[in-house]
């Protein structure tokens, strides 16, 4: 698609109605809500799935397996052919760096479980020969910082062209909506806020800073979504404390004048959080937010009914189930909330009410990112069978909670209710009955002791280790400045490192092996 071309669909796009695509997204909540009704929503078990988010970066592996670890080019962001993305079955994203998986949904229990890390590894064992012949590998991180060979971050975020009025990023995919985002009347945030770092652009290309693993759940019956939704919210700042995995940008985005060690203090674990927020939110429309909760499956419809409309693209009905209400599924691909409700599936009897989990970065391993799908799972089912008193966690106190670990991490202070409906600050109870939690849920749905044992130790031990993703890399980063390196090479060799400990520990290690050294 040449520039041309794409910036004549961008301008079809923004001729588009607004009132007349939401007059078809009214129409088609309602088709939902009568089908909640019906029943077509509810599954008799409840099912997990993963999404997951790579950047490419490149890999001068030799051929016998050895690294060039003084090659200046380790490690440095890397545009993927979209010829190598369609041959490694990966789906694009924002960014020409971007890869995107989704797993098959599978029942909870000890074999769904089992075949979703089997699909991660069999669809990255497939992808490794096209990226490699590439010298490219792809990266499981919450922020990229290390820009592509010969770019500054801030050269490859704000590069555009101009195409007869139209702004068009140079490095972000030919997806149409994304293009549209940064040409409307009220286009979205575009920029960067965050510790000692600013950044404004024409597009949304800070957002392909980031990447994320996003665990999802298939609740059995529609009618309770409201329940596990309210369960999920809780459960946001508490799951996101153990996995902050983005404590740095790129280093030439910081702020002239400050210094290594104000970044290092001042640093937030999950910058990720804000990123997003900044890139979408703007003063008038906040977007991206945490998620209020909803009384009712028709209440959490509404909502995303009635949510702003960025761009209203268009829509061709097929022969999917979910096709009967397309407009409503093109309106919710913009429901940016930190915790959403979904629904879906391309035929009937596979219709399903799901809760998407966002909060969490990508993870340095895949036990890890299996144990966060497993504990979410597990905990949501248990907490929902048993009405944990935590439902009654106010609203206000889980959102600042979530703040809270986004600035923090596992260091952050959080506030959780107990079993017994008693208030506690404190750190080792409220994982411990977060843990027992999602034990009781594996255990109910059929999983072996011994299995849930491996798939939750992962996380036991960040708490036990009082060790994120972010914090290895606030201490690695600390030691070289206190050796006397520079910022930029401080970060520089923190991300090297953590790739490089990634390369030799993804399908089999977890973060607390690593030595932040």
């Amino acid at each position: 698609m040449t520039r041309t071309e794409l910036g004549a669909e961008i301008e079809d796009i923004l001729e588009i109605s607004q009132s007349e695509f939401q007059t078809q997204v009214e129409e088609d909540a309602e088709v939902i809500k009568s089908e909640v009704a019906e029943g077509t929503f509810d599954n008799p078990q409840g099912l997990v799935g993963l999404e997951c988010e790579f950047y490419a970066t490149t890999d001068e592996t030799t051929t016998n397996g050895n690294r060039e670890k003084s090659d200046p080019e380790e490690g440095t962001l890397r545009r993927i052919p979209r010829r190598t993305l369609s041959f490694i079955g990966f789906e694009k994203e924002l960014g020409l760096h971007n890869a995107e998986m989704s797993t098959t949904p599978q029942p909870l229990n000890e074999h769904g479980i089992e075949a979703q890390q089997a699909e991660i590894k069999g669809r990255l064992a497939a992808a490794r020969e096209p990226t490699h012949a590439n010298n490219m590998r792809l990266a499981s991180d919450g922020l990229w910082t290390i820009p592509p060979s010969g770019e500054t971050a801030r050269e490859y975020l704000t590069d555009s062209i101009e195409d007869d009025g139209l702004t068009i990023a140079t490095n972000m995919s030919d997806s149409i909506r994304y293009h549209a985002m940064g040409n409307t009347d009220a286009p979205t945030g575009g920029r960067l806020d965050a510790p000692h770092v600013s950044l404004e652009t024409d597009t949304i290309m800070p957002e392909s800073l980031i990447t994320s693993i996003q665990p999802h759940y298939q609740v059995p019956n529609a009618e309770a979504l409201p329940s596990y939704f309210s369960y999920a919210i809780r459960l946001a700042g508490p799951l996101l404390a153990l996995g902050v995995n983005s404590p740095f940008f790129p280093p030439s985005l910081y702020d002239d004048g400050v210094t290594a060690q104000t970044v290092i203090d001042d640093a937030w674990m999950g910058n990720r959080i804000k990123v997003f927020e900044t890139s979408l939110n703007t003063d008038q429309v906040r977007k991206v937010r945490f998620p209020e909760e909803f009384e009712t499956v028709e209440e959490a419809i509404d909502n995303i009914a009635a949510d702003e409309t960025i761009v209203p693209m268009p829509v061709e009905r097929g022969d999917r189930f979910d096709d009967e209400f397309a407009h409503f599924r093109r309106k919710h691909g913009t429901y940016w909330r930190w915790i959403r409700p979904v629904f879906g599936g391309a035929k009937r009897s596979s219709a399903n009410a799901r809760i998407e989990f966002r909060p969490l970065p990508g993870q340095p391993t895949l036990r890890d990112t299996i144990a966060f799908q497993a504990v979410f799972a597990g905990a949501l089912e248990h907490f929902h069978s048993a009405q944990h008193p935590v439902r009654r966690l106010r609203w206000d106190t889980a959102r600042d909670n979530f703040y809270a670990a986004m600035r923090d991490g596992i260091d952050a202070e959080l506030t959780w209710m107990t079993a017994e409906g008693r208030i506690t600050t404190d750190l080792e109870a409220i994982y411990e009955e977060l843990f027992s939690a999602a034990e009781g849920g594996l255990q109910a749905h059929g999983l072996r002791d011994e299995q849930v044992r491996q798939y939750i130790s992962p996380l036991r031990d960040r708490v036990q280790a009082r060790m994120t993703p972010a914090q290895w890399k606030q201490q690695m980063a600390s030691t070289r400045i206190s050796e006397g390196a520079t910022l930029r090479k401080a970060i520089v060799d923190t991300q090297r490192a953590y790739l490089e400990r990634q390369a030799d520990t993804f399908l089999s290690g977890k973060l607390t092996d690593w030595n932040p050294s």
